[in-house]
């Protein structure tokens, strides 16, 4: 049992993550190739105080890591395997009834 446990609680990290859009961004360009926080903050269209609380999550979540390059410190996937399970959940149909949308709040239960 305490296998499924440590299970969700991955899930539950990836999960947490995927919840905000931006982290999702950041997430998908990452994937595509490590960068600087300066160069995700211009590609993403947000302040960098911003990206930095969202990669603060991100690294808390162990979903992204540091590798320092000099003075400067760049970000990419904890591990090559992430940006494949990004890629399946993007290539996943998911079935959502005409005019229903989750709702983006803080309620238990979705959609």
């Amino acid at each position: 049992m305490l296998t499924v446990a440590k299970d969700v609680e991955v899930l539950a990290r990836f999960g947490r993550a995927l919840a905000e859009p931006i982290r999702c961004r950041i997430l998908l360009s990452l994937r595509d190739a490590p960068a600087y926080p300066s160069e995700l903050a211009d590609a993403l269209g947000v302040s960098r105080t911003r990206l930095s609380n969202h990669l603060a999550c991100l690294r808390e979540c162990g979903l992204v890591v540091t590798v320092p390059d000099g003075r400067r410190t760049r970000y990419e996937l904890a591990d090559e395997r992430l940006g494949h399970a990004l890629d399946a959940l993007r290539a996943a149909v998911v079935a959502v009834g005409t005019g229903r949308t989750c709702p983006d709040t803080d309620e238990k239960g979705c959609c």
